[in-house]
């Protein structure tokens, strides 16, 4: 069984005040065990040695890309799987996305983990084609894609979260009409064969990943951050959940989402 996550750790675990989380982020990813790990906002961690050793906590292998706006995304991979080819999507994300693809018993497995914009509905839309056409690349389509994509989901109804927002945070999610939510983003993925391992495990909530009690003022209950597989991998999902209570409530402002599937090291 494989064992993915994705969690975005608020600026390398460190807050502006001085307070360092990275001991209960390990500590919350520690208990979790995964063997596949998607990492988002890494302040810091392209620093000689810092993603090394926090890796080394983990024992798992680091695969970082670097962003040239905002702040790094990270894939890590826990032995005995083994990486085929690993390395950033080149391409001007406002934050970044890295591509690794895997020996499983299943074939090559193409993972993507990413952080898309959290800023411009535009420029999420815009990524999103981006990391399509590595989807589309993928042999057989097994693929997956995680990561914090600042984007709602098309099958819900978010108007009424949405209201409670301040208005510059709730700009963040609709259309330039102003009235229109945008949920362009998660739309595309999905439009690629992609499924939502979330609603394809029958998720025993809603899912919703922000924001904790660490705080996350320009949040209310939203789902921000997905697992995304290709039909072959979600025909193996054997479930999909939200990790919350405990170190969880407090290690970031996200939530991690963790899923089991049905594959094993080739």
């Amino acid at each position: 069984m494989l064992r993915v996550m994705t969690w975005n750790i608020r600026t390398g675990g460190r807050d502006g005040d001085g307070t360092d989380r990275r001991d209960a982020i390990v500590e919350v990813i520690s208990a979790e065990r995964p063997d596949l790990l998607l990492l988002q906002e890494l302040r810091g961690f392209g620093a000689d040695g810092v993603l090394d050793t926090f890796a080394d906590r983990l024992g798992m292998r680091p695969h970082l890309a670097r962003s040239c706006l905002g702040q790094p995304v990270a894939v890590l991979v826990r032995p005995p799987l083994r990486t085929l080819a690993a390395g950033p999507l080149r391409r001007p994300f406002h934050h970044a996305a890295s591509r690794v693809v895997l020996a499983t018993d299943a074939g090559p497995l193409t993972v993507l983990g990413t952080h898309l914009s959290p800023y411009s509905g535009g420029w999420r839309r815009v990524e999103v084609d981006w990391l399509a056409r590595a989807v589309r690349r993928a042999p057989d389509g097994l693929a997956l894609v995680g990561g914090d994509l600042n984007s709602l989901d098309p099958a819900t109804d978010h108007t009424a979260r949405l209201a409670s927002l301040a208005p510059p945070y709730r700009r963040r999610h609709l259309r330039r009409d102003g009235r229109t939510v945008d949920t362009r983003a998660v739309a595309v993925l999905l439009a690629t064969g992609l499924v939502d391992l979330w609603r394809a495990a029958g998720g025993p909530d809603e899912g919703l990943t922000v924001p904790t009690r660490h705080g996350g003022g320009e949040f209310t209950g939203m789902r921000l951050d997905y697992l995304l597989g290709g039909p072959p991998l979600a025909a193996r999902v054997r479930d999909c959940r939200v990790v919350r209570g405990g170190v969880a409530d407090h290690a970031s402002d996200h939530y991690p989402l963790v899923a089991d599937v049905a594959l094993a090291a080739a």
